[in-house]
């Protein structure tokens, strides 16, 4: 039986029957409407709509639901349940009789599917919180083994500074710590109970939105009902902050991918997370990094995909909202599965540590500290920059680095350059320079891995919390 059809004559096209239903996709939700369902029923016990003994068969009857679909996937294959609401009420009529039509009174499926979605919204936080932390504690793990060692920093794709490879690993953790930080954010406005809010202006019966809320783990019941029904910023927000995540994990996999190459040499592909070629046979592909990539565009395209859904919407729920479903399913599922993979790469990944220490040293990448030389020395900055300037100039005639330089050709340029220009353009010396916070220093990068594992600790203090 259908759950509205009680004023319609005529049988709905079958085309357009099956084309509507969505509970091929949002059947995902089943555990989220057990739960809400089930919280709903001790608010129609306490209302006086329920007896003791209908609540406790109802409560029953919710508890096989989900043990049969634990049991059996094709308990699930249900042609005629046009959502998931219709496919719970369907099974708990078959399993405790009539009693089961009960548990819809005072509620709306326009509430259900918020208050399912919330809860989806919430889980999805925690789950890809406690991966992100995975992956922010691989690339910590990997900062602090890489100790010392050296590499190129780019700008403009092209080589600027020496960087501790350390440094440079603790700005994709950086990234990432603020994903996780939207994520909890997110976390706080998804957090709300819309149970009791009705189709639109509220339950007709006297619930206890309260206690409602409280059973689900939720801060309280959502303040307006008719925005209660109709508000998906929670999940335009949580899938906002997965496609800037995903942004995050592509820009990594360009450069790991263009670091993996002959060209750079800086590392060596993981084979447990990469391919061949079915014609060269020498070849390794980045398959996971290029993969990385182009789910990047999906997620982001579930994003655009919600925002158009929703941006001529009038107040309140419109059939519209069912299209918001698999946007959200797919972001999450995407990035639920990339996250273990990633960290899998990060711990498996070899650094070539000579190679990407000689690129440090060569270059003229000291030209900004050689300048700062001349800055200690009491030249002004702008004609520092151009004396410089004028060594590299020199260097490249001659083929060699700055310190390859002669005395005599050094003060040709500038008379304040003395013996002791040759120790501060060491790549030791180069790094120490940048002794701000921040900076890649060594005492300073040793000071951030420091505190980025404090931040970690609070964060997985704070995750085991909301279990």
């Amino acid at each position: 039986m259908k759950m509205w059809s009680g004023r319609f004559r005529k049988p709905l096209d079958p085309a357009f029957e099956k084309w509507q239903r969505s509970f091929e996709f949002d059947c995902r939700l089943l555990e989220c409407e057990l739960e809400a369902s089930a919280s709903h029923a001790r608010a129609l016990k306490q209302a006086g709509v329920l007896s003791e003994h209908e609540l406790e068969s109802i409560l029953n009857g919710l508890e096989q639901i989900g043990e049969k679909t634990e049991q059996s996937a094709q308990f699930l294959d249900d042609p005629e349940a046009e959502d998931i609401h219709h496919f719970v009420e369907k099974q708990l009529v078959k399993l405790i009789g009539d009693a089961g039509y009960k548990l819809h009174s005072g509620r709306s499926r326009n509430e259900q599917i918020a208050t399912d979605l919330r809860l989806y919204v919430r889980s999805g936080c925690d789950e890809i919180d406690e991966a992100l932390s995975n992956l922010v504690s691989a690339f910590l793990d990997r900062a602090e083994q890489a100790g010392e060692a050296a590499m190129p920093a780019y700008t403009h794709t092209q080589r600027a500074e020496p960087v501790l490879v350390a440094h440079w690993l603790l700005a994709y953790s950086e990234m990432l710590l603020r994903d996780r930080d939207r994520l909890a954010d997110c976390r706080k406005r998804a957090n709300l109970c819309p149970l009791g809010s009705g189709a639109v202006t509220g339950s007709t019966l006297p619930l206890d939105r309260e206690l409602m809320a409280q059973e689900l783990g939720f801060e309280s019941p959502t303040p307006n009902s008719i925005d209660a029904t109709s508000d998906r910023d929670f999940v335009l927000e949580f899938v906002n902050t997965l496609s800037l995540l995903a942004l995050h994990l592509s820009r990594w996999a360009e450069e790991m991918l263009l670091f993996s190459s002959q060209e750079y040499g800086f590392l060596h592909l993981p084979e447990a997370y990469s391919t061949g070629s079915s014609a060269m046979p020498q070849k390794m592909n980045g398959d996971l990094l290029e993969l990385t990539r182009a789910k990047a565009g999906r997620v982001i395209g579930d994003s655009t995909a919600l925002m158009i859904a929703t941006k001529g919407l009038p107040l309140a729920y419109n059939k519209d909202l069912q299209e918001t479903q698999e946007p959200l399913f797919h972001a999450t599922e995407t990035v639920l599965s990339l996250l273990p993979l990633v960290t899998g790469w990060v711990k498996s990944v070899e650094f070539n540590s000579e190679r990407m220490q000689a690129a440090a040293e060569t270059g003229y990448m000291n030209a900004f500290a050689a300048a700062t030389y001349l800055v200690r020395k009491g030249v002004p900055f702008r004609i520092a920059h151009e004396q410089i300037g004028k060594a590299v100039r020199v260097a490249l005639a001659k083929q060699c680095e700055l310190e390859g330089l002669s005395m005599g050709e050094l003060q040709n340029i500038d008379s304040h350059f003395g013996q002791d220009f040759y120790s501060f353009v060491k790549l030791s010396n180069v790094l120490a320079i940048h002794d701000v916070p921040g900076g890649t220093a060594p005492s300073r990068v040793r000071e951030a891995l420091a505190a980025a594992k404090k931040r970690l600790g609070a964060i997985v203090e704070e995750a085991h919390a909301h279990a």
